[in-house]
């Protein structure tokens, strides 16, 4: 019973237990679901807030994208643009420089046509002239023939009356009228040959005078004479004591290097530059400027402003003698001879320019060549080189003509100019046509009047051999003739001439120069040592 009511008990308390239990259940199943609703719902709305987000940015990138595309649409047209505007730029520069050629062609045509309807008209004067010269020979002909009928119809009567007067043979009488025909067949000859040969002079006479006449009327050229000075303006006085330098320093430096004269005198704003030789002087000059413009004037660089501009004028030269051949259209010239060309500029003839004077005979040589029927490019070539032998600076025992002619075989130049060169003053014979062009082309240029100077010629020549006899002396490094010869400063090398030597070096060159040279007044000799050391302090 006892244990009935247990088991009583028991169901009992599992049952309230089990709807106690299940009642529980359910709260908790309802508190879960609220919570995950709740969770839901702010997932729900995180969800939307990131879709907006995700929208605007969207949309912002968008017209970003859109801005970025106008810029860059704008972009593009402003360089296709300017891409557009170069090239129309280029294309009207090429059809300009097109119809710029096109036109100087045109203007080198006309040009042509000219001088071909000229030389026509020159042909048919020739032509005409050469006719009436046949006339004149087939009159003198119909003239000789009607002499020799003449003759024939004299001789038969000569015969006649040698038959009838005289008792002489046949064969005497033939010989005898024969010697008499031959007398006067060689008279008649002569005379005609006298009068051919008078008119054939007369003839060459009228034509060389009118050659000559248009090539010197055709020849445009300058007469200047050639100086011994050039005047460098300053922009103040204040500048001549910087020029000279504390106790002279500065002006004995220039100088030295330069181996001109500067004279500073009372001149306002402006000294002088003296020297006979005209690279030397235009050397000074340009160093002279540079230092002024620099404003640093002293010894050190002095020197390096020389050095510098040496060099520079050593390349000008060879510009200007490759301009020169340009303007001459001379092709094919060794680079040696360019720079001969180009050193002419700063050399004189008895006071006339040589380059000048060597262009204007080139033009000469070949107007007369052209009138001639000859080469004119080579008349021209020998006429520009015909005085090379003027410019080298190392003496030489040849004569300038014999020198040239040397010169131009060396660097390979044609046989024709080599020979005119060297046959222009009669030194070498003549073997080809343009040789006499050359020497008449050389005495137009040079006989006119002002064209050149012989006192000057004289001095210039009488400071190069007071130069050239101190430089012949061993140790001697350089020698400047100044003061218009009346002074000579030899500068001798340091570790060949000491001090003593030096002034046995004065006097000896003093005694050769009394015994060997003719010149006014007196001639001072000074010979200047100067020995450097140079350390660098690294």
């Amino acid at each position: 019973m006892y244990v009935i009511a247990a088991i009583v008990a028991a169901l009992a308390g599992v049952a309230v237990g089990f709807f106690i239990g299940k009642s529980s259940s359910k709260s908790a199943v309802e508190k879960i679901e609220a919570e995950a609703k709740e969770s839901a719902s702010k997932k729900l709305a995180d969800a939307e807030k990131k879709v907006s987000d995700a929208k605007s940015q969207a949309e912002k990138i968008i017209s970003d994208a859109q801005r970025n595309a106008e810029n860059n649409k704008k972009d593009k047209m402003l360089e296709a643009k300017e891409h557009f505007i170069q090239l129309k730029t280029k294309h009207e520069s090429e059809v300009l420089d097109r119809n710029k050629k096109l036109t100087e062609r045109e203007t080198s045509l006309k040009n042509q046509q000219q001088e071909l309807s000229k030389a026509q008209g020159e042909v048919s004067k020739k032509e005409k002239e050469v006719e009436r010269y046949r006339e004149n020979v087939i009159a003198q002909l119909e003239q000789l023939n009607t002499k020799r009928e003449q003759l024939e119809k004299s001789h038969e009567i000569f015969v006649q009356k040698l038959e009838q007067i005289s008792s002489l043979s046949k064969e005497d009488a033939k010989r005898e009228l024969v010697e008499s025909m031959k007398k006067a067949a060689e008279t008649e000859a002569l005379a005609f040959v006298k009068n051919s040969m008078d008119e054939a002079k007369s003839k060459a006479n009228k034509e060389a005078k009118r050659i000559l006449i248009q090539t010197i009327q055709r020849t445009a050229s300058e007469v200047t004479i050639e100086n011994t000075v050039s005047v460098f303006n300053l922009d103040s006085d204040e500048q001549k004591g910087q020029i000279i330098g504390r106790e002279g320093r500065n002006i004995r430096a220039l100088e030295a290097a330069t181996g001109c004269e500067f004279v500073v005198d009372d001149t306002p704003e402006a000294l002088i530059i003296s020297g006979f030789d005209p690279i030397r002087r235009e050397i000074a000059r340009l160093s002279l400027q540079r230092l002024v413009t620099d404003g640093r004037i002293h010894p050190a660089r002095i020197e390096e402003v020389v050095g510098k501009t040496t060099k520079q004028l050593n390349e000008h030269i060879l510009e200007i003698g490759e301009r020169t051949v340009i303007d001459l259209g001379i092709q094919g010239m060794h680079q040696e001879l360019i720079r001969y060309v180009g050193r002419m500029r700063f050399r004189s003839s008895y006071g006339q320019n040589l380059l000048q004077h060597s262009r204007e005979v080139a033009n000469l040589c070949a107007t007369m060549a052209s009138e001639l029927g000859l080469n004119p490019k080579l008349a021209k070539r020998a006429g520009l080189l015909h005085d090379i032998g003027k410019v080298p600076d190392e003496e030489s025992e040849l004569s300038h003509a014999l020198l040239g002619a040397k010169i131009c075989e060396k660097y390979g130049e044609h046989p024709s100019v080599i020979n005119a060169v060297g046959a222009h003053h009669d030194e070498m014979e003549m073997k080809f046509v343009i040789s006499p062009l050359v020497q008449i082309a050389d005495s137009i240029s040079g006989a006119r009047p002002g064209a050149r100077r012989e006192i000057m010629e004289g001095y210039l020549q009488r400071i190069k051999d007071l130069e050239s006899l101190a430089i012949s002396f061993e140790g001697v490094e350089k020698a400047y003739a100044i003061q218009a010869g009346r002074e000579l400063r030899v500068i001798v090398e340091a570790d060949k001439v000491d001090d003593k030597k030096s002034e046995e070096l004065s006097f000896v060159i003093s005694q050769k120069i009394e015994k060997e040279m003719t010149y006014p007044g007196q001639v001072k000799v000074t010979v200047i040592r100067e020995k450097r050391s140079v350390s660098v302090a690294r």
